[in-house]
């Protein structure tokens, strides 16, 4: 009999239906909704996620005489995903605590897993940190797509060039074209290098008092940035596949680090792609920043911004006021919500 091919959309529909059986299951055996062991562990407390492994969680005490200590918990299954940078309620247990109640999010950092599910990656930061360098190569629409991710999540995106030693030739001018067209645009820009320093005390006072969070690729660095921005903490750095030049993974899960003078620095593992199928075509329009003083502005209300006459984003690319490569990773994504 023929194999009946699914599409990306009933796959997720299946996967979804598994993990809600899992899930279920899971309850079932779950010490920490038995409220017969509410008496074993300590009384409530407010606490940070540090990092999360599986169905556990690094908890920092804010209260009391353990304040700054790092405890190991499970949370409650009927609480939604915790995520790195999450404010919470625990309470300690021996050997391992419990996360009873998730404080509001001041923001969130969300993007689609491989399951087509919509996963909170961060939350309460303030600022995206998005990090390329000379290898593997800094693609435009990688950087646009996590543009677009923060405009709509109310983030302040920095585009830092690391390795920026590594560069010549025309390599050089190629990055610093592209770090000049963003900055035409309004966007911050910053070039540092973690093995010589260069930029790494201009990058420190941009992240003091704030919580900020790394993404990119993986192989550009994040890690042996933050050995350099942190001495002493030594996060394990990884290197380029000889065999792709992609990154090879050593972050396996974000995790948060705090600056002596104030401030927060978060991790996260490194990705080659950043799916945006959960955003509407409006959240992507609205997250090219130069095309907001054009929309409205079409000859028809329902303009898609493709072959419709007088539209003005496309004017605007003729008379150069938006530059033709952001045009095309506009429509790129576009494409991508129906894939």
């Amino acid at each position: 009999m023929k194999k009946k091919h699914l599409n990306r959309r009933q796959l997720w529909r299946i996967q979804k239906i598994q993990d809600d059986y899992a899930a279920r299951a899971e309850r079932k055996h779950d010490p920490f909704d038995d409220d017969s062991n509410i008496d074993e562990l300590g009384p409530e407390e407010k606490g940070l996620v540090i990092s999360h492994f599986g169905q556990q969680l690094d908890i920092e005490a804010l209260e009391g005489e353990n304040a700054g200590d790092i405890f190991r918990c499970h949370q409650r299954s009927n609480l939604e995903p915790l995520v790195t940078g999450d404010h919470v309620i625990w309470r300690r247990g021996e050997p391992t605590g419990v996360v009873i109640a998730n404080l509001k999010r001041s923001s969130l950092l969300q993007r689609p897993n491989n399951y087509g599910e919509l996963k909170p990656v961060a939350a309460n930061i303030d600022r995206i940190i998005i990090v390329i360098a000379p290898e593997p190569h800094a693609h435009a629409n990688l950087i646009d797509r996590y543009l677009v991710a923060a405009e709509n999540s109310k983030l302040s995106p920095l585009l830092l060039l690391n390795k920026f030693d590594l560069l010549k030739g025309d390599k050089r001018v190629e990055l610093e074209e592209l770090l000049s067209a963003y900055s035409g645009i309004g966007y911050e820009t910053l070039m540092v290098s973690s093995k010589s320093g260069k930029g790494i005390k201009q990058l420190q006072n941009y992240l003091e008092g704030l919580t900020s969070i790394f993404v990119g690729q993986s192989g550009v660095g994040k890690s042996a940035l933050i050995n350099a921005l942190l001495p002493g903490v030594d996060t394990l750095e990884g290197s380029l596949s000889k065999s792709t030049e992609k990154g090879k993974h050593t972050t396996t899960s974000a995790r948060l680090f705090h600056f002596p003078a104030g401030g927060d620095l978060i991790d996260s593992p490194g990705i080659r792609e950043f799916g945006m199928w959960h955003m509407s075509p409006e959240e992507v329009l609205n997250g090219f920043i130069e095309f907001k003083e054009f929309i409205g502005h079409c000859k028809f209300r329902d303009c898609q911004h493709k072959q419709e006459p007088d539209c003005a984003i496309k004017n605007a690319v003729a008379d150069g006021k938006i530059l033709l490569q952001r045009m095309q990773s506009y429509q790129q994504i576009l494409h991508s919500l129906n894939e």
